[in-house]
């Protein structure tokens, strides 16, 4: 069995207090930086994209004029 090979967004920069992902054929896997050998999420591919794809659109539909999110529902 290959080493996961975990990355995080580029939104994340040098800092440790980041959501890191790993992917395999099947599922996304997704753990806290600051403590690696903790336990970890998983996700099937089908739900993460579900996941993804309804936080993208929710979050362009609400954010505040100045770019970050309201707190409106």
């Amino acid at each position: 069995m290959q080493p996961m090979h975990w990355r995080k967004s580029s939104y994340s920069g040098d800092g440790s207090n980041c959501v890191e992902i790993a992917t395999t054929l099947t599922a996304i896997q997704v753990r806290d930086s600051k403590t690696t050998r903790s336990p970890h999420l998983v996700f099937q591919s089908s739900a993460w994209v579900s996941f993804i794809s309804h936080t993208a659109s929710n979050s362009r539909s609400h954010q505040s004029a100045a770019g970050w999110p309201s707190l409106d529902s």
